[in-house]
């Protein structure tokens, strides 16, 4: 079964030989994308679809959330707004909620949040464990994140809870946490921060994932400089995520290598931190991804448009730079750039799909919705 959807006024592809195309058509056989190019030279099809001049973009890589959660942090956000710091002690009540929780209770907000997503544009997320901090809350959150995630990370070393010794706890996640999670994750992350886990700590958790083959992340410079993004580089981890922080070694570092810099603009605004400088990063040739980091004490948005406009209209990068970067860059970011965050023969067919003629209205028009259509996998879910 095919289907040809035409009539689209701009096609970004993120392909490097397609590029950007006008009056483009595409055709769509099963889960991939069989077909792109000129819509008059577009081959015939078993369906066609008519989208009337809008545009269509890969849809939405969303490389960073901790939807796997219970309870509510809406009066800490309260307090910071009237000038309380951020901590990463804020954590500690999300823990407590959400090992009360029933599995029923974590799926369902799981579950609704990834709806909440897809009905935005987000096609491919990936999403954490990190609110259970035992071995048995751990493993039951990364079972129930993959019933709903694309890719789900191992994030026992989000922050020490309470009656620990730090580096008893980081023995515990290097050990029966990870042995026991390991088989229902891709990934294993850590909070290589002031509050959370120092560089040698955060060193012995990803060295430890690495023996048991797990693809590596670093939560990194988010409170201030530190050692994350050159823990991650030495380590070679797919990404190091936040980046608020960076020296200049730290922007060299990640453009001499295969670490995607993630940005989360959207928990640097709920935080009051500063915006990171994607400019720097980008004109030093470093990857860069941009992410909502969805979770309920820092940054409680699934909008990936609203990180979009933020860094065109805060952080100094173009509309191409910033769709690329919340397509293709969280792609990289995960891996799975060569079938996903793109648009060309073989990729997996996700398409966003706005109710505008070009990308530039994501940032051009702020805060309107602007998600027509959405097809995941070849399904249209919107």
């Amino acid at each position: 079964m095919t289907m040809l959807i035409t009539g689209i006024g701009e096609l970004t592809t993120n392909d490097d030989e397609l590029g950007e195309l006008r009056d483009a058509a595409l055709v769509i056989e099963g889960d991939r994308v069989a077909w792109v190019g000129p819509a008059a030279l577009a081959p015939d099809a078993d369906h066609r679809v008519d989208l009337e001049g809008r545009a269509v973009l890969p849809g939405w890589v969303d490389s960073h959330t901790h939807l796997v959660f219970a309870g509510d942090r809406t009066e800490e956000f309260a307090e910071r707004m009237a000038g309380k710091p951020y901590t990463a002690g804020g954590i500690a009540i999300t823990v407590g909620a959400t090992r009360a929780a029933s599995g029923h209770e974590l799926a369902s907000v799981v579950g609704k949040h990834v709806d909440e997503a897809v009905r935005q544009g987000t096609t491919y997320l990936e999403t954490k464990t990190g609110y259970g901090l035992t071995t048995e809350d751990e493993l039951r959150s990364a079972k129930v994140a993959g019933r709903y995630a694309d890719e789900v990370t191992f994030l026992g070393a989000h922050l020490v809870p309470d009656g620990w010794a730090a580096d008893e706890y980081v023995d515990l996640v290097c050990g029966e946490m990870l042995d026991a999670v390991a088989p229902h994750v891709r990934w294993a992350d850590v909070f290589c921060e002031t509050g959370a886990f120092d560089e040698d700590q955060s060193r012995a958790v990803l060295e430890a994932a690495r023996r048991k083959g797990l693809g590596l992340r670093v939560h990194g410079n988010q409170l201030g400089p530190g050692p994350g993004v050159r823990l991650a580089v030495e380590l070679g981890a797919a990404s190091v995520d936040h980046c608020t922080y960076l020296t200049p070694s730290d922007v060299d570092a990640l453009a001499g290598s295969g670490t995607v810099a993630t940005l989360l603009p959207a928990c640097d605004l709920s935080t009051r931190q500063p915006l990171p400088d994607a400019r720097a990063l980008l004109d030093a040739g470093a990857t860069v991804a941009l992410a909502s980091n969805c979770n309920p004490g820092s940054s409680y948005t699934s909008s990936m448009a609203y990180c979009v406009t933020t860094a065109v209209l805060q952080m100094r990068m173009s509309v191409a730079e910033a769709v690329r970067a919340a397509t293709w860059g969280g792609a990289r970011a995960l891996r799975v750039e060569d079938t996903v965050g793109v648009l060309c023969p073989g990729a997996r067919a996700d398409l966003h799909v706005l109710d505008a003629p070009s990308a530039t209205h994501l940032a051009y028009r702020p805060g309107v919705p602007l998600t027509h259509a959405v097809w995941r996998a070849g399904v249209r879910v919107r």
